[in-house]
């Protein structure tokens, strides 16, 4: 596959769609094929768009649109990209740490998307979903105190009411605690940056829209 397939990596949304296809038609995978698909398509998200090193909402945007159906990712691989791409990524928007975040409040209310693969129905915030939680809000810890966005603080909100009837990891109600604490002494929130111009990378890795 390296060798032959994608030589130079992902390059072009035509390597994703087909990246996407192998992965979708092949129902066991073995570990390598794990890493070749995250890191690959990581690399090309991160590295190969536009703002180079980072995201903004018309990346996560892009993601959603590739990697979610009505915004639940069920594929566990895809949802690894996601997961891999805020580690990797310089900055990351709250839109996307909003949309991993819905993926646990889907798996709680619904039991659908990839996070509710093998979870005990009616289960409430356990030590992996409280893990889960704290790899995407990691950045966001500072000194004791937790600097969220409200649309962030919302959708922790909406996990916390789904959780709150059920047993859960006393660390998820000092979490959501320190939250609401850190709400009360914070100002107005920093707007997150925006690129000037409105545009899909899409558009200029197509040769045809950019000649």
């Amino acid at each position: 596959m390296r060798k032959f397939t994608f030589p130079e990596g992902i390059q072009t949304p035509d390597d994703v769609v087909t990246l996407l296809a192998l992965n979708n038609s092949c129902p066991e995978k073995c570990p390598e094929w794990r890493d070749f698909f995250v890191e690959s398509l990581t690399r090309f998200i991160v590295d190969r768009c536009y703002p180079i090193g980072s995201m903004d909402d018309l990346n996560v945007d892009w993601m959603k649109r590739v990697f979610s159906v009505d915004g639940v990712v069920h594929d566990e691989l895809e949802l690894a990209v996601v997961l891999h791409v805020m580690d990797v990524s310089r900055h990351v928007p709250p839109t996307l740490k909003v949309l991993a975040l819905d993926q646990l409040r889907v798996a709680l209310s619904e039991g659908r998307g990839a996070l509710a693969v093998g979870r005990p129905p009616q289960g409430g915030i356990g030590e992996t979903e409280l893990a889960y939680v704290h790899r995407i809000l990691r950045s966001a810890f500072d000194r004791g105190r937790i600097d969220l966005y409200p649309i962030e603080i919302a959708a922790l909100e909406e996990i916390d009411r789904i959780a709150s009837s059920r047993s859960s990891h006393p660390e998820w109600t000092a979490l959501m605690s320190g939250i609401r604490r850190s709400e009360t002494d914070k100002g107005t929130p920093v707007e997150p940056p925006r690129r000037w111009l409105q545009v899909p990378d899409a558009l200029f890795l197509d040769e045809n829209k950019v000649a």
